[in-house]
């Protein structure tokens, strides 16, 4: 998708009284219901859940959350669980700027080591969002999307 001149976005973390953006934006875009589980996440840590607003109304958001790498004691990744962006916002770098922020955020802390995500196979826009910036494919996992067709993923990931 070709790039638009940017639009005047104002980004705001997840809290208590706009959580429920966030979870509308998701089940707007998303072909699943996330897990209230991912919610929590996003309200236990700072700057990792963001909205972007455009005058005043909810454009797009991105869920992510640390976890502890297995094997390293004390490291971390960021999984980037969700980036959303309302079909007539894209193409306006809304979801390049949310991603960025997080990535800002996480390379701040030493012990996060990268960033990752899970892509349906399919999905060719979020490929080649994530492709440009920065990320790389690091595997296939078969049958990952239990109510989707097709159910592969595609794990990209990002050393920071």
């Amino acid at each position: 998708m070709a790039s638009k001149e940017p639009l005047s976005i104002v980004i705001d973390q997840v809290h208590m009284k706009n959580l429920e953006q966030l979870k509308m934006i998701n089940n707007v875009i998303f072909p699943l219901k996330f897990p209230d589980q991912l919610y929590k996440d996003c309200l236990a840590a700072e700057d990792t859940a963001l909205l972007a607003y455009h005058n005043d109304v909810v454009v797009g958001g991105i869920a992510s959350r640390c976890e502890k790498l297995p094997g390293s004691p004390g490291k971390a990744a960021l999984y980037i669980a969700t980036v959303a962006v309302l079909a007539p916002y894209r193409g306006y770098s809304i979801g390049r700027r949310l991603l960025d922020k997080v990535l800002d955020w996480a390379k701040g802390d030493s012990n996060i080591e990268e960033a990752y995500c899970h892509v349906q196979v399919n999905n060719e826009d979020s490929l080649d969002f994530f492709k440009k910036a920065g990320f790389e494919v690091r595997e296939t996992i078969k049958d990952y999307y239990k109510k989707l067709t097709p159910s592969d993923a595609i794990v990209l990931y990002k050393k920071l």
